[in-house]
């Protein structure tokens, strides 16, 4: 029952959630038989044994719970199978650095089609959006011709200042990962068309 009230709301579908419910299971010496959660405890540990498996049948319960804690680098990583697995056709590069003399400003993943290079950052909290804001104006400064896409973990979670640098500077912004998986491939074809 826990695999299947956590399913309705939260998805193992990437590798980093399995790892996170595999490492549940394991830290609590629970097994996992095709959903089906057990724990085998000698009859003299039974007490022991149950309070053992009721605390790790709630931490998987809770996993949508402690999701935006423990499991945000989740976020990078469900971008990053998104990009490699549905955007193949734009030869996705990760960590590409456009500028060669200015090594800290570097970008997530460059997708390229028809000679138009696409620049995608990942934006997770304050930090990653002012660090994404001034290597978009270093890159305009250095006049590279680029289109730029911003997807957010939660644009809403953003302070203000952040929210309006990134807007000032960022050619698309997807305010989280869900809109952007819903609607990248049909804006990248519009903007190669244009």
């Amino acid at each position: 029952m826990a695999l299947m009230r956590l399913s309705y709301s939260y998805d193992l579908n990437t590798d980093a959630r399995r790892r996170i419910f595999d490492d549940i299971l394991i830290n609590n010496h629970v097994e996992n038989d095709d959903g089906n959660l057990y724990l085998d405890v000698p009859i003299g540990a039974l007490y022991e044994g149950v309070m053992q498996f009721a605390g790790c049948v709630q931490k998987v319960c809770n996993m949508r719970y402690w999701a935006r804690e423990t499991v945000r680098s989740v976020f990078y990583d469900d971008l990053n199978d998104y990009v490699v697995s549905n955007l193949k056709s734009y030869s996705p590069v990760a960590s590409l650095t456009p500028m060669p003399n200015a090594g800290v400003f570097s970008v997530d993943w460059t997708l390229t089609s028809r000679k138009r290079a696409f620049y995608l950052f990942g934006v997770l909290g304050n930090d990653k959006a002012k660090n994404v804001a001034i290597t978009l104006l270093e890159f305009q400064k250095a006049r590279l011709p680029f289109i730029s896409l911003v997807v957010h973990e939660d644009m809403e979670a953003l302070g203000r200042r952040e929210r309006q640098y990134l807007t000032r500077n960022a050619d698309h912004q997807y305010p989280v990962l869900d809109d952007f998986k819903e609607s990248v491939v049909a804006d990248l074809r519009r903007l190669v068309a244009a």
